[in-house]
């Protein structure tokens, strides 16, 4: 028996989906994306995907980015970021441009201030008029019902300083190329997941870590919420596990999917709970509480999870920790409330991109296998393959 499994499990069927992957033209390069709001994003016209900048296989960022085509199904030719950055935020404005915010450019480096615009039409990157006002990564950036974008969180360096968690939020407006401060959160967290609900009226923000300057970030389970119109943060309802390296994903405009996460560690107790990877739970914005959800067959880390439908969601890959993995090709689809195994990845990765179009699903690029798993310890092995899920793949 695996650590991720029980006896009930093993005995109950779990249903199985005909859909399938197959595989798609390759990216440019060999790239991955660890962050939460860093991967693929959707362009306006409802076809065509975009991806930028990651992390090539020394943890170095880079400055790839490219358009792909669903209705062709081509990689037009590569138009590269201005600066290179990893765990940045990726953000489509209502003007069909792309936002791209702060990031770094390497394990090493400096936090970025810097953002920039991408012009489907003009097929072109440019400096936004002005930085932001505090430097981050592993922040996120949502767009908000008037059409401005919160960014909040994330981690920075200060001066001669370890790493730190930031609890400052502030705004973009697309007109002018403008920030504004943004009340700080309740919690300094970094690497968390947030959620636009009402149509932009509220963003729920969840989970995360807190650096320590020790080798691994305590994950959290405080959550609150940014309403736009008293532009303030409140405490929302606690997730019933701590979770990092997870994935948050609408289910409506009032609830939310929560899945997965890195294993906490040692409990209070002193015991240790294997399985907690497996669990998921539903986040209600009209009560500000959490319920437990089925637990997915399997646990998992540093996956994608993407809507693929009303109340419907395809959690992707993943693995349970950066060290010594090889990536899984496990997908499953739950459906209001229910889990569904699908067709399984035709190359098991983890920190990929991932995006829906309508039913189906895109994967791009990701981590294979590092540590004892790889065929060279001390390299990363990434790839730049690309696969779609759906009917007739």
């Amino acid at each position: 028996m695996t650590d991720t499994e029980r006896p009930d499990e093993m005995t109950r069927a779990i249903p199985v989906a005909a859909d399938t992957w197959a595989p798609a033209p390759d990216y440019t390069a060999p790239v991955s994306w660890y962050g939460r709001h860093d991967g693929a994003v959707l362009l306006k016209d409802g076809k065509s995907l975009l991806v930028a900048g990651g992390a090539d296989a020394a943890s170095s960022a880079v400055k790839h980015a490219a358009v792909y085509d669903t209705g062709t199904k081509t990689w037009a030719a590569p138009v590269p970021l201005g600066t290179a950055r990893q765990l940045h935020a990726v953000t489509v404005l209502p003007s069909g441009k792309v936002l791209v915010t702060g990031g770094t450019g390497g394990p090493t480096g400096p936090a970025l201030a810097t953002a920039e615009l991408y012009d489907p039409v003009a097929k072109s990157w440019t400096p936004t008029k002005h930085p932001m006002a505090t430097a981050r990564w592993g922040h996120s950036a949502v767009l908000l019902s008037d059409g401005t974008v919160l960014v909040s969180g994330g981690s920075t360096v200060p001066s001669g300083q370890t790493v730190r968690a930031l609890r400052s939020a502030e705004v973009f407006h697309p007109g002018d190329e403008t920030w504004t401060a943004a009340p700080d959160m309740t919690d300094a967290r970094s690497g968390h997941a947030a959620v636009a609900l009402r149509d932009g009226k509220k963003v729920l923000v969840c989970g995360g870590g807190a650096p320590v300057g020790t080798a691994a970030d305590p994950a959290l389970a405080f959550c609150e919420v940014y309403d736009t119109d008293s532009k303030t943060w409140a405490p929302t309802g606690t997730m019933r596990r701590p979770r990092r390296a997870h994935q948050a994903t609408a289910l409506s405009a009032t609830r939310v999917l929560v899945t997965g996460g890195s294993a906490p560690g040692a409990l209070d107790d002193g015991g240790f709970d294997p399985r907690s990877q497996r669990t998921a739970e539903v986040y209600d914005v009209e009560s500000g509480t959490w319920t437990d959800a089925a637990p997915m067959p399997a646990g998992r880390a540093f996956h994608r999870a993407v809507a693929v439908g009303a109340g419907k969601v395809l959690v992707i890959g993943g693995a349970d920790r950066p060290e010594d993995e090889a990536g899984y090709r496990g997908t499953l689809l739950y459906d209001n409330g229910t889990w569904t195994t699908v067709a399984g990845l035709v190359r098991g990765r983890w920190a990929f991109a991932a995006v829906a179009v309508g039913a189906a699903a895109h994967v791009i690029g990701g981590v294979t296998a590092s540590g004892l798993a790889a065929a060279d310890p001390a390299v990363v092995e990434l790839t730049k393959t690309m696969e779609r899920y759906g009917s007739g793949s």
